[in-house]
Parts: structure tokens; C-alpha cells; sequence
């Protein structure tokens, strides 16, 4: 999503309206997956390679827009759902609507645990709500010994209103992994990997409600700026992190045999 050159900037209305353009449109992506209310789609790339753009979608009754929009914000909540996360925390506040931070995930094993940092910005749109990164370096978080650091090219939400209480959540992203993956591991994200992480958002969303009410219902600093405590980090900190500047580990010779018997898990 960056604009080339080392840049550092926040997205403006023509970057989220690029992105919706992205989530609603069908033109060039191919569908992989559709069961059960969710699709996937995959863009551009040959299948072998591993910086492919995917897109997915889901309906989800029983869940109004803004609390969805609520669940991806909230990172005390996150810990509860995202069974991938090994950890998530905000780094520090751009503007009202933008923030730096980090997060690590469990790849499926033998695979290499991946991490980030990123840039995020989000904007309410009436009923509608969008959610972007992309990847950054600051200064204070280099790639640590203990994970493979990638690079989100561009990934985010799309949330939509549809009817009384119900939405449709569209997730896109284009991620370099930083590592030549084999085969199966890029076809297993469209098939296995991607439909269930949405099929987590949208039950994270059912229960949301009544967890909130327990855990400080009103401290929700993504609609109340005022709330924010975060340090203010300036632009000028930052830069864009380009995958060319990182370790690149070749894990083609991992074979789907060898993973956890978790990862197996619907």
C-alpha cells in the first residue's frame, strides 16, 4: 500500500476508498473457497508463490457493524479470540485515527513464527467502517531473533452494514511472509487457514457484547480519541519496511506430514 521510496504516511480518503474498491469488486480475483457464508478469493499470482493477495468474505447475523468494529480494535478482547496471537500492543499514536503497533502470530508447525509492526488507520463511514496496515520500521522494535519479521504490503477490514443488526465483513491482504514457503502452506491459507480466522471474528462478535459489559464497557479510545494515553510518535521515526531489507529463510522443504496435530483443528 505504500507509495514507494521510504515515505512513511498516513492513508488519506482515496487509499480507503482504493481499498473498498478492492473488497467489492470481482474483477481479476478467483474464488478458491465459498462454504457456509464464507468465500475466498485469490489475485495475480501464480499459486506457487507465496506474496499472494487474498481477499475473504463473510455475513454475519447477530452482529451489527459497529461491534465488529469494536472486536478488531480491542486488544485486551483479541486475547480471548485469536487463538494465533502470541502477542498483540499498540506502540504509540499518529493522529485521532492512525497508531503504530505490534503483533506476532503462530505459524502452523514446523513453519517459522512470523511478526510485524505497522502502520494502522481506520475511518468510519455512517454505518460502514474500514481498518488498514501496512509495514513499518521504528527504531525501537527491530526483527527479533525468535521470529521471522514480515511485511504487510496491504491488509485490512472492510465491515458492512446489512440490515437490522447484521454485517458483512470483508478481509484483504497481501503479505510477504519473508520466507520461500512450500506449495501446500499457500493453497492451506485460501482453503483451511483463512475461513476459519473469519468464522473466529464473527463468533469473537456474538460474545462481545456481554464481555465488554465486564471488562471497563466504556474505554473504547478507537471512537473516543480523548481516551487515548498512548505516546505520540512523529512520522519522522518511521520508515517503511521493505522485505528486500530482511531475512529471507527458505522453508520449501517443510512438508504438510510434519504439522501440528492442532493445526488440524476446525
Amino acid at each position: 500500500m505504500s507509495r514507494g521510496g521510504d515515505m512513511v504516511y498516513i492513508p488519506d480518503d482515496s487509499d480507503f476508498s482504493s481499498f473498498r474498491d478492492q473488497c467489492e469488486s470481482l474483477e481479476g480475483w478467483h474464488c478458491r473457497y465459498n462454504k457456509a457464508g464464507v468465500t475466498v478469493w485469490s489475485q495475480g499470482q501464480e499459486e506457487s508463490c507465496s506474496v499472494q493477495k487474498i481477499k475473504t468474505r463473510i455475513s454475519c447475523k447477530d452482529v451489527p457493524a459497529e461491534t465488529l468494529y469494536d472486536v478488531l480494535h480491542d486488544t485486551s478482547y483479541r486475547k480471548k479470540w485469536d487463538s494465533n496471537m502470541i502477542e498483540t500492543y499498540d506502540i504509540g499514536r499518529l493522529t485521532v485515527n492512525a497508531d503504530v503497533g505490534y503483533y506476532s502470530w503462530k505459524c502452523p508447525s514446523p513453519l517459522k513464527n512470523r511478526d510485524f509492526v505497522t502502520l494502522r488507520s481506520w475511518l468510519p463511514l455512517g454505518n460502514d467502517y474500514m481498518i488498514i496496515n501496512y509495514s513499518v520500521k521504528h527504531p525501537k522494535y527491530p526483527p527479533r531473533k525468535d521470529f521471522v519479521r514480515a511485511v504487510s504490503l496491504q491488509t485490512g477490514y472492510l465491515i458492512k452494514a446489512n440490515g437490522d443488526g447484521a454485517c458483512v465483513l470483508y478481509y484483504l491482504t497481501q503479505v510477504d511472509p519473508r520466507g520461500s514457503l512450500p506449495k501446500w502452506v499457500v493453497n492451506r491459507v485460501s482453503q483451511f487457514v483463512a475461513p476459519k480466522a473469519m468464522k473466529k471474528i464473527y463468533k469473537a462478535g456474538l460474545k462481545y457484547p456481554e464481555w465488554k459489559r465486564k471488562h471497563d464497557p466504556g474505554y473504547k479510545p478507537w471512537v473516543y480519541p480523548e481516551q487515548n494515553t498512548l505516546p505520540s510518535v512523529s512520522l519522522a521515526e518511521l520508515s517503511v519496511q521493505h522485505a528486500d531489507s530482511l531475512e529471507n529463510i527458505d522453508e520449501t522443504g517443510l512438508t504438510e506430514d510434519h504439522l501440528s496435530t492442532s493445526d488440524h483443528e476446525a
